[in-house]
């Protein structure tokens, strides 16, 4: 097996796959959940810290334009504004 991480050593790399591929489906499922739960989290808490005075919903706003585009962030402001005033 070559190593795919230039910051980690082969054995400490062959050690991380054989512990993962001990772990049950269900297993995994849950890292990935808890390590995609995680990066969303960190990504909102850096959008948040650089833009203080924001409201949530500018904050929501941002995260979108980030992670998925400005026109998705845009359509989804112009879609909120109507829904506000219903």
């Amino acid at each position: 097996m070559t190593g795919r991480s230039p910051d980690t050593s082969p054995e400490v790399e062959r050690f991380l796959v054989s512990s993962l591929r001990g772990l049950t489906v269900a297993e995994r499922m849950a890292r990935v959940s808890s390590l995609s739960a995680a990066a969303l989290f960190l990504s909102r808490r850096a959008i948040a810290r650089a833009n203080p005075g924001l409201s949530r919903r500018e904050l929501d706003l941002k995260f979108v334009a980030c992670h998925y585009g400005d026109e998705l962030a845009d359509s989804l402001r112009q879609y909120l504004e109507t829904k506000s005033y219903e």
